[in-house]
C-alpha cells in the first residue's frame, strides 16, 4: 500500500509540474456535477447529486418541537452525516466519525449563515415550532464531499414541501399529503472547496488528490457575500491565494445557483 500512494504521489506531482491534473481538469475546473431531486417518496424534500464519481445523497424531513430557549419565535435545524461503509473501503459502521462530525457542522454552517431556511416562518405557536432535519448521506467518496454536500442539502431544502399543521382542541395533527406547498426559503448557498497540491491551490479535489494535499480551505458563499469559511489540514494559504479563491468561489457559485434553481423548479 506504501509503494502504490508513492507512485500515485510521484505521478500527481509531475502532473502538477506540468500544470495538468489526472482527469484533465485545470488548477481551477470543476468535475461534472448533476443534481437530482425528489428522489426519495417519503421525505419532505431530497436531493442526489454526482460531482465526478463522488455521490452524495440528502434528504429533509419536517417535524414538529419546542424552540430553542434562546430563539422561542424560530424554528430548529438539525443537519447529520453518514459516511456509509458502501461508499469507501476507509469507512467503517458505527457513530459518527469526525470526519463525519465535520462534514455535517460546515454543511450546517453555510446553510444557517445564508439564512437558507426563513426560521421565523417555522413557528407554529408559543412553545411549538418546526423542526428541519437534514441527513447527508455518502453514497460514493472520491473526493469534495463538503461542496456535494452543500448542493444536495441546498437542492432537497429549495424543493422540500411544507407538512401543514391542523389544531382540535389541545392536539396538533401533521398533515403531510394533499395540497402542500413549498419549505419557505430566503437564499441559496453553494460552497467551493480548495485544496494545495504540491504548493498549487486546485479547486475540487479528487479522492486521489485529497490523500496528497497538505491545505484545504472551503468557502460557503451566497450571490454577494461569504458566510462561512472552514480550513482544514496542516498547510496553509497564502492572503494573495486566498484573494484569488475568493474570486473563483463567487465566479463559480454563479452555475451552481442556476443548477439548484433548475432542479428545483424554479
Amino acid at each position: 500500500m506504501q509503494q502504490e500512494n508513492n507512485v500515485m504521489g510521484d505521478f500527481l506531482k509531475d502532473l502538477m509540474q506540468k500544470g495538468k491534473r489526472e482527469d484533465g481538469r485545470t488548477a481551477m475546473d470543476y468535475r461534472n456535477i448533476a443534481i437530482r431531486t425528489n428522489v426519495m417518496p417519503n421525505a419532505e424534500g431530497s436531493a442526489e447529486v454526482t460531482m465526478g464519481h463522488t455521490k452524495v445523497l440528502a434528504g429533509v424531513k419536517v417535524g414538529l418541537g419546542a424552540p430553542m430557549r434562546d430563539k422561542p419565535n424560530e424554528g430548529n435545524l438539525m443537519t447529520a452525516a453518514e459516511l456509509l461503509p458502501l461508499a469507501s473501503r476507509y469507512y467503517e459502521p458505527g457513530p459518527p466519525s469526525p470526519d463525519a462530525v465535520e462534514l455535517a457542522r460546515v454543511i450546517d454552517r453555510g446553510i444557517r449563515a445564508a439564512n437558507v431556511i426563513d426560521m421565523e416562518a417555522l413557528f407554529v405557536e408559543p412553545e411549538k415550532v418546526w423542526e428541519v432535519f437534514i441527513d447527508i448521506y455518502i453514497l460514493n467518496y472520491h473526493g469534495n464531499l463538503f461542496d456535494a454536500g452543500t448542493l444536495a442539502a441546498t437542492a432537497a431544502l429549495k424543493s422540500a414541501r411544507m407538512p401543514k399543521a391542523e389544531k382540535v382542541g389541545e392536539e396538533i395533527t401533521v398533515i403531510r399529503e394533499g395540497n402542500l406547498g413549498k419549505l419557505k426559503t430566503k437564499n441559496v448557498v453553494t460552497s467551493c472547496t480548495f485544496g494545495k497540491l504540491f504548493g498549487t491551490p486546485i479547486l475540487d479535489p479528487d479522492g486521489n488528490e485529497e490523500s496528497f494535499m497538505d491545505a484545504r480551505v472551503t468557502i460557503a458563499n451566497d450571490e454577494n457575500v461569504v458566510r462561512a469559511m472552514q480550513k482544514g489540514l496542516g498547510g496553509s494559504f497564502s492572503t494573495k491565494e486566498l484573494d484569488e479563491l475568493l474570486d473563483v468561489a463567487f465566479e463559480k457559485s454563479k452555475g451552481m445557483r442556476n443548477m439548484i434553481s433548475n432542479a428545483a423548479g424554479e
